[in-house]
């Protein structure tokens, strides 16, 4: 699938919960979906500083250079937006994970204007790690 055609049927999801509420409730489910970094992952080398919550993502690129995300998250909704991260750019080449606007998309879902600054720059944290480990 292309990385329009997975932002569209992510965006469909969330057209289908009604307000907001429902929607932060799909995006904690999302979060729990994850599967849990392993402990010695959680660390400091793998912390995103600027975030208030405890966030960790691991970054690697598997044999064709396709980037590998996978994260955990202290707080529900964090952990959230972390599976929504990994929903957009695990297995992606470097152009399509540059191509990505996460914010546009969570503006898209109905999100966005209903994060905190705080979770807005941590949004920001994890997207600049994704972004430096895509350039590297």
């Amino acid at each position: 699938m292309s990385v329009n055609d997975d932002i569209e049927a992510l965006v469909e999801e969330f057209d289908f919960l009604g307000d907001w509420e429902e929607r932060y409730r799909y995006l904690i489910e999302l979060g729990h979906a994850l599967p849990r970094l392993a402990p010695d992952e959680r660390n400091e080398a793998t912390k995103v500083k600027g975030c208030v919550s405890q966030v960790w993502l691991v970054l690697d690129h598997d044999a064709q250079n396709r980037l590998r995300l996978r994260g955990e998250s202290d707080a529900h909704i964090v952990k959230g937006l972390v599976a929504l991260l990994v929903r957009l750019y695990d297995g992606r080449s470097p152009q399509e994970a540059e191509a990505i606007d996460p914010k546009a998309v969570l503006g898209r879902i109905g999100l966005a204007e209903h994060l905190s600054p705080q979770r807005s720059n941590g949004l920001s944290s994890m997207v600049a790690r994704i972004q430096a480990s895509v350039q590297a």
